[in-house]
Protein backbone atom coordinates (compact mmCIF):
# COMPACT_ATOMS: atom_id res chain seq x y z
CA UNK A 1 0.00 0.00 0.00
CA UNK A 2 1.07 3.49 -0.85
CA UNK A 3 1.78 6.45 1.52
CA UNK A 4 -0.89 8.83 1.17
CA UNK A 5 -0.11 12.33 0.33
CA UNK A 6 -1.41 15.58 2.03
CA UNK A 7 -1.02 18.73 1.31
CA UNK A 8 -1.66 21.51 4.50
CA UNK A 9 -1.53 24.73 2.90
CA UNK A 10 -1.85 28.21 4.71
CA UNK A 11 -2.57 31.88 4.52
CA UNK A 12 -0.82 33.53 7.10
CA UNK A 13 0.39 37.49 7.99
CA UNK A 14 2.26 37.05 10.81
CA UNK A 15 2.95 33.07 11.56
CA UNK A 16 0.28 32.23 13.91
CA UNK A 17 -1.54 30.35 10.91
CA UNK A 18 1.57 28.84 9.64
CA UNK A 19 2.19 27.57 13.32
CA UNK A 20 -1.27 25.67 13.48
CA UNK A 21 -0.24 24.02 10.01
CA UNK A 22 2.82 23.04 10.64
CA UNK A 23 1.41 21.31 13.94
CA UNK A 24 -1.07 19.41 11.50
CA UNK A 25 1.42 18.42 8.82
CA UNK A 26 3.77 17.40 11.76
CA UNK A 27 0.99 15.12 12.91
CA UNK A 28 -0.13 13.69 9.82
CA UNK A 29 3.15 12.57 9.46
CA UNK A 30 4.06 11.05 12.53
CA UNK A 31 0.36 8.99 12.06
CA UNK A 32 2.05 7.54 8.45
CA UNK A 33 1.57 10.23 5.74
CA UNK A 34 3.51 11.91 3.59
CA UNK A 35 2.69 15.94 4.48
CA UNK A 36 3.85 18.63 2.55
CA UNK A 37 3.48 22.04 4.40
CA UNK A 38 3.33 24.99 2.47
CA UNK A 39 2.15 28.81 2.06
CA UNK A 40 -1.50 28.96 0.26
CA UNK A 41 0.22 31.23 -2.39
CA UNK A 42 3.01 28.94 -3.75
CA UNK A 43 0.01 25.94 -4.05
CA UNK A 44 -1.07 26.07 -8.39
CA UNK A 45 -1.55 21.97 -8.33
CA UNK A 46 -3.15 19.56 -5.84
CA UNK A 47 -3.36 16.67 -8.36
CA UNK A 48 -0.68 14.49 -6.61
CA UNK A 49 -2.39 14.66 -3.22
CA UNK A 50 -4.79 12.53 -1.47
CA UNK A 51 -6.36 15.10 0.72
CA UNK A 52 -5.60 18.85 1.05
CA UNK A 53 -6.41 21.01 4.50
CA UNK A 54 -6.58 24.26 3.95
CA UNK A 55 -6.13 27.18 6.45
CA UNK A 56 -6.43 30.79 6.47
CA UNK A 57 -6.16 33.58 9.20
CA UNK A 58 -9.25 35.31 9.65
CA UNK A 59 -9.04 39.61 9.85
CA UNK A 60 -12.32 41.36 9.75
CA UNK A 61 -14.45 38.47 9.14
CA UNK A 62 -12.68 37.55 6.41
CA UNK A 63 -10.19 34.76 5.90
CA UNK A 64 -6.52 35.45 4.16
CA UNK A 65 -6.45 36.30 0.26
CA UNK A 66 -4.23 34.03 0.19
CA UNK A 67 -6.12 31.29 1.09
CA UNK A 68 -9.26 32.56 -0.86
CA UNK A 69 -7.13 32.77 -3.89
CA UNK A 70 -5.97 29.23 -3.07
CA UNK A 71 -9.17 27.76 -2.81
CA UNK A 72 -10.49 29.77 -6.08
CA UNK A 73 -7.49 28.58 -8.22
CA UNK A 74 -7.95 24.92 -7.07
CA UNK A 75 -11.63 25.10 -7.06
CA UNK A 76 -11.61 22.08 -9.71
CA UNK A 77 -8.91 19.78 -8.18
CA UNK A 78 -10.33 20.24 -4.71
CA UNK A 79 -13.52 19.15 -5.54
CA UNK A 80 -12.21 15.78 -6.20
CA UNK A 81 -10.69 14.77 -3.07
CA UNK A 82 -11.64 14.86 0.66
CA UNK A 83 -10.40 18.55 1.69
CA UNK A 84 -10.70 20.64 5.23
CA UNK A 85 -10.44 23.87 6.09
CA UNK A 86 -9.82 26.28 9.50
CA UNK A 87 -9.66 29.17 10.16
CA UNK A 88 -7.32 30.76 12.97
CA UNK A 89 -7.93 33.88 14.59
CA UNK A 90 -9.57 34.68 17.72
CA UNK A 91 -7.48 36.51 20.04
CA UNK A 92 -9.34 35.28 23.39
CA UNK A 93 -10.30 32.03 24.69
CA UNK A 94 -13.52 31.27 22.40
CA UNK A 95 -12.38 28.62 20.50
CA UNK A 96 -11.75 26.46 23.21
CA UNK A 97 -14.92 26.81 24.50
CA UNK A 98 -17.06 26.07 22.13
CA UNK A 99 -17.14 25.30 18.15
CA UNK A 100 -17.36 28.98 16.16
CA UNK A 101 -19.09 28.66 12.76
CA UNK A 102 -16.91 29.31 9.90
CA UNK A 103 -17.65 33.17 8.55
CA UNK A 104 -19.78 33.80 5.73
CA UNK A 105 -17.05 33.32 3.08
CA UNK A 106 -15.20 30.40 4.24
CA UNK A 107 -18.78 28.81 4.54
CA UNK A 108 -19.56 29.48 1.19
CA UNK A 109 -15.86 27.87 0.37
CA UNK A 110 -16.64 24.85 2.14
CA UNK A 111 -20.06 24.45 -0.24
CA UNK A 112 -18.27 25.18 -3.47
CA UNK A 113 -15.22 22.65 -2.60
CA UNK A 114 -17.18 19.88 -0.61
CA UNK A 115 -15.08 20.01 2.33
CA UNK A 116 -15.61 17.75 4.78
CA UNK A 117 -14.92 20.13 8.25
CA UNK A 118 -13.62 23.42 9.01
CA UNK A 119 -12.73 24.58 12.48
CA UNK A 120 -11.54 27.47 14.01
CA UNK A 121 -8.96 27.73 16.32
CA UNK A 122 -7.98 30.44 18.68
CA UNK A 123 -5.03 32.64 17.21
CA UNK A 124 -2.38 34.80 18.58
CA UNK A 125 -1.37 38.36 19.14
CA UNK A 126 2.10 38.87 20.25
CA UNK A 127 4.52 41.88 20.83
CA UNK A 128 6.78 40.88 18.35
CA UNK A 129 4.12 41.17 15.60
CA UNK A 130 5.62 43.30 13.10
CA UNK A 131 2.14 45.21 12.94
CA UNK A 132 1.81 48.70 14.61
CA UNK A 133 -2.19 47.94 15.55
CA UNK A 134 -0.83 44.38 17.08
CA UNK A 135 1.74 45.63 18.90
CA UNK A 136 0.03 48.23 20.39
CA UNK A 137 -3.15 45.83 20.91
CA UNK A 138 -0.65 43.59 22.83
CA UNK A 139 0.44 46.59 24.90
CA UNK A 140 -3.09 47.47 25.89
CA UNK A 141 -3.31 43.98 27.39
CA UNK A 142 -5.60 42.38 24.46
CA UNK A 143 -3.19 40.26 22.99
CA UNK A 144 -1.87 36.66 23.69
CA UNK A 145 -1.48 33.39 22.28
CA UNK A 146 -4.82 31.47 21.83
CA UNK A 147 -3.35 28.68 20.04
CA UNK A 148 -4.04 25.25 21.63
CA UNK A 149 -1.73 22.39 20.29
CA UNK A 150 -4.08 19.83 21.87
CA UNK A 151 -6.94 20.82 19.75
CA UNK A 152 -5.24 21.31 16.51
CA UNK A 153 -3.28 17.66 17.01
CA UNK A 154 -7.06 15.93 18.45
CA UNK A 155 -7.91 17.67 15.03
CA UNK A 156 -5.09 16.35 12.55
CA UNK A 157 -5.67 13.18 14.05
CA UNK A 158 -9.38 12.53 13.25
CA UNK A 159 -7.94 13.89 9.28
CA UNK A 160 -6.13 10.64 9.32
CA UNK A 161 -8.46 8.72 10.45
CA UNK A 162 -11.00 9.59 7.49
CA UNK A 163 -8.26 9.55 4.63
CA UNK A 164 -7.01 5.97 6.27
CA UNK A 165 -11.33 4.96 5.87
CA UNK A 166 -11.41 6.12 2.38
CA UNK A 167 -9.21 3.14 1.98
Amino acid sequence: MTTKRVLVAYGSKHGATAGIADEIGRTLQADGFDTDVRPADTVTDVSDYDGVVLGGALYAGRWNGKARKCARRNAEQLRHRPVWLFSSGPVDSSAERHDIPPVPGVARRMEQLGAREHVTFGGALTADNPDFIARAMVRKGKGGDFRDPARVRAWAHRIGAALDEDG
